[in-house]
């Protein structure tokens, strides 16, 4: 009998269930070149195959009913593996070998070890009933030793194939949530600049428009009301732009230029007010991440419609400037009173992407400075 032939393969997952009935099949071929003398060794044969097929299937679902089968098909082949051409030792190979396969939990090896040991006393009384030689149980004993390790073997496989699975699934729902948290994040960012823009543009849309309707309906003032109207669609204008530029944040390649923006910026302050405004770029100015860009022209923005507000008339200097980071100044004549809501909300968005707002006198000026360093 060649021994090597009736040891099991058991894939991982699915493909186990080929190596079962290749084990199965294995064994009766095995078992076909038995010539025992007595009829009834072909019968212990017969009934402990049928319960090997048992045991091998309960070894999934039902892990100590299949050990308690095995166990059957192990220790009771292993008591007349001495009978002369029984061949019974394939059976007990088996039998031991899916009981080491299964994975008992926190009882580890312990049913592993029983089953061996009644094997290794079943071998012991099979030599004494038979008078099979020393030579004869040392060899049992090494066939089986041999296969219990390839069951081992294969135990730990798949139970680390089993954690790889849950190890993938938990990397899974861990970068869903995560993907969830930076989705929500971002919708939260253009929630605030939308609302920002919206709240700026149309508050100050709605002030200058009831200005005009009171100048024409008590007053009569028609020029009166026309500059008013005239203020309603600069302001208008710039909140379609400010709308534009949170919405562009939303898509990379569509994020102006910094350094252009900051001029063309510039230009518009200068042709809406009548302000001169002196533009400087100092400083290799890189494409910035769509959030600083946004960030930091909306601060500039804020900063020239506080200077044409409170020191109407009076030259303006932009500066935008790289070095260690981005920073963009605006700095105007004459004092400028208070910071207002806007440079607050505009603070809070810098803050967001890791920037800084300063805003206060200097000298006879008023310097406002938003600066986002690298990171």
């Amino acid at each position: 009998m060649n021994l090597k032939a009736v040891l099991p393969t058991r894939p991982h997952g699915e493909s186990g269930w080929v190596g079962r009935v290749l084990t199965a099949g294995v064994v009766v071929a095995v078992l076909a070149t038995a010539r025992p003398a007595d009829a009834w060794v072909w019968g212990v044969l017969g009934v402990s195959f049928a319960v090997f097929g048992v045991g091998s299937v309960l070894m999934a679902s039902r892990p100590y009913a299949a050990l308690a089968l095995l166990g059957v098909v192990a220790v009771g082949n292993a008591l007349i593996a001495g009978y002369p051409q029984s061949n019974s030792l394939a059976l007990v190979l088996v039998g031991i070998t899916d009981i080491a396969v299964i994975d008992f939990g926190r009882r580890g090896n312990r049913p592993i070890i029983a089953a061996s040991i009644g094997v290794a006393a079943a071998y012991a009384g099979s030599a004494w009933l038979f008078d099979q030689s020393d030579a004869w149980y040392f060899t049992q004993l090494l066939w089986t030793a041999v296969l219990v390790a390839f069951g081992l073997n294969r135990r730990q496989y798949e139970v680390q194939a089993r954690q790889t699975e849950q190890l993938l699934e938990q990397t899974r729902l861990a970068q869903s949530e995560h993907a969830r948290a930076a989705t929500l994040e971002e919708r939260g960012r253009i929630a605030r600049d939308l609302h920002d823009v919206l709240a700026h543009s149309l508050g100050a849309l709605s002030v200058q428009l009831e200005v005009a309707e009171a100048l024409l309906d008590e007053r009569g003032d028609t020029a009166g009301a026309l500059e008013r109207v005239r203020r309603s669609r600069r302001l208008a204008v710039q909140g379609l732009s400010e709308a534009r530029n949170a919405v562009a944040a939303l898509r990379a390649d569509e994020v102006p230029d910094l350094a252009q923006a900051v001029r063309s910026l510039g230009e518009q302050h200068e042709n809406d007010h009548g302000t001169p405004v002196r533009v400087s770029v100092t400083g290799p100015v890189t494409r910035t991440d769509s959030g600083v860009t946004v960030a930091l022209l909306n601060a500039a923005r804020e900063a020239l419609t506080n200077a044409a507000k409170h020191a109407p008339g009076q030259p303006v200097e932009l500066e935008l400037a790289a070095a260690d980071g981005v920073r963009v100044t605006v700095r105007n004549k004459g004092a400028t009173r208070g910071e207002g809501f806007g440079l607050t909300g505009m603070r809070e968005r810098l803050a967001l992407v890791g920037g800084t707002l300063t805003a206060g006198p200097d000298g006879d000026d008023w310097l406002v400075v938003a600066e986002v360093p690298d990171e």
